[in-house]
C-alpha cells in the first residue's frame, strides 16, 4: 500500500512552459489529481516533493486543492539545498513561498546552498528510502531530468518493495481529450 508517495517529473522549461497561463498546465494538474484520487482511496497519506518548478510545484497546488475534500492528505516539501528559489523570478518565488507556507512539513536536506550535483543524488536516495513509491511524469520518448530518478527508482525497486508509477505523454493526451469532450458537452 502506498502511504508515502514521491511525486516528480519534468521541470517547467523542459516542457516548454514558461508562463503559468499555459493551457497544458491544466491537463497536467488534472492527470495528477486523477491519480491522487485513486491513491487516496487506497490509503495515500503523504505526497513528498522537492519543490522544483514544474510538475512538483503543480503537484503541490493539486494537493492544496484536494485537501478541502481529503483533509487527511499531507505534503512534505524537502528541498535538496537551501535557497533553491534564489534565482527564480519574483512571481515564481511568491508562488513557491505559498507552497512552502502551506506544506505540512518543510526542510532542506542539506543546510547549504547549491554546491554540486551530489545534493540532487542524495535527495533522490533519501526520497526513495523514505517513501513507498514514486509517481513520475515522464515519457521515454521525451528526454529530460526525470530519467535520473526513474533509473534510481528502478534499481531501488529491484531489492525493495517499491512501486513506480508514471504519467506519460499518452496519459496527458487522454486527459486533454476527456477535458475537451466535457467542455463540448457542457
Amino acid at each position: 500500500m502506498l502511504k508515502r508517495l514521491v511525486v516528480t517529473g519534468y521541470k517547467q522549461h523542459e516542457l516548454g512552459i514558461f508562463d503559468e497561463k499555459n493551457p497544458g498546465i491544466r491537463f497536467i494538474k488534472k492527470a495528477l489529481e486523477n491519480r491522487f484520487r485513486v491513491l487516496l482511496d487506497e490509503g495515500l497519506e503523504w505526497i513528498i516533493l522537492s519543490g522544483q518548478l514544474g510538475i512538483e510545484t503543480w503537484a503541490a497546488e493539486v494537493v492544496l486543492e484536494l485537501k478541502e475534500e481529503f483533509p487527511q492528505l499531507k505534503y512534505a516539501l524537502l528541498t535538496p539545498f537551501i535557497d533553491q528559489e534564489k534565482r527564480w523570478n519574483e512571481t515564481k518565488q511568491e508562488n513557491y513561498r505559498t507552497i512552502i507556507d502551506s506544506a505540512d512539513f518543510h526542510r532542506s536536506l542539506t543546510s547549504k546552498p547549491y554546491e554540486a550535483p551530489w545534493q540532487f543524488i542524495e535527495k533522490n536516495k533519501f526520497f526513495l528510502r523514505n517513501s513507498d513509491g514514486i509517481l513520475i511524469v515522464y515519457d521515454e520518448e521525451t528526454d529530460g531530468s526525470p530519467k535520473f530518478i526513474k533509473k534510481e527508482a528502478e534499481r531501488y525497486a529491484e531489492t525493495a518493495d517499491y512501486e513506480i508509477l508514471t504519467i506519460t505523454g499518452d496519459d496527458l493526451r487522454v486527459v486533454a481529450e476527456e477535458e475537451q469532450m466535457e467542455e463540448w458537452n457542457d
